[in-house]
């Protein structure tokens, strides 16, 4: 009983592992798995009037934006031509926010990582003592989805119900600081990147996240399927 108690556990420690490591992969691929994405975002809310800029402008200033913030590049000075003048496109604030978010994003890179090796460890534990891991991996994700579908369900409430609120508040936990507050009259970054934008990503991450979710209980579907025939076959 003690050992089933066991498996049982990390059975249960992979499959809350396997749900982080979804949902961090789920904003990156939003994030930057098609740039046309941007690019379409930014003709919907007209982005280039605001800034008074070339599409193909805003664009380059995203890719080196999106650079920094992955790690790929050591500063965010970023020289362009808005509103008719050539200078650096993000102002101190923006430059000390955008600081923020990229220790927040290599932060969740970091706890993916930790996760797959969560991930690996307790399949290790399971295959060396034995375990019907097939069984308890599927069970337990199973298990482990409902409580995410009723988290998922509850932020999804939250921000389309009132998503200006759902936006503030989720600042208000991870920021420390209200640098991102901006005023689109002396800020071109909250310009190019009004509300609307992070209302279309919120839906676009939370959409690859349920996609990976169901793929995953598909598969758990068809483990438990194996299971019992290998069990039936035993007997």
């Amino acid at each position: 009983k003690y050992m089933k108690k066991v498996q049982w556990f990390f059975g249960m420690l992979f499959s809350f592992a396997l749900l982080l490591v979804l949902l961090i992969s789920s904003f990156e691929f939003a994030a930057y798995g098609d740039f046309g994405f941007y690019e379409k975002e930014y003709r919907k809310y007209d982005v280039v009037s605001d800034l008074d800029m070339k599409l193909e402008d805003v664009m380059d200033v995203t890719h080196e934006m999106m650079d920094y913030l992955i790690g790929d590049r050591e500063n965010l000075d970023v020289y362009t031509t808005v509103e008719g003048r050539a200078q650096d496109f993000f102002n101190e604030q923006d430059k000390l926010h955008m600081a923020d978010v990229r220790n927040l994003f290599l932060g969740g890179i970091t706890v993916r990582r930790v996760s797959l090796a969560v991930m690996l460890i307790s399949l290790g534990i399971l295959l060396v003592t034995r375990a019907d891991w097939k069984r308890i991996l599927a069970r337990g994700y199973q298990i482990s989805l409902g409580i995410a579908v009723v988290g998922v369900g509850i932020l999804a409430g939250a921000l389309i119900l009132d998503f200006d609120r759902a936006f503030t508040v989720f600042h208000e936990i991870f920021f420390t600081n209200d640098l991102w507050i901006f005023d689109p009259a002396t800020d071109y970054m909250i310009r190019m990147l009004p509300e609307g934008f992070f209302y279309d990503m919120a839906l676009r991450i939370g959409g690859t996240f349920i996609a990976g979710m169901l793929v995953c209980f598909g598969i758990s579907m068809l483990l438990i399927r194996k299971s019992a025939g290998n069990r039936k076959y035993k007997i």
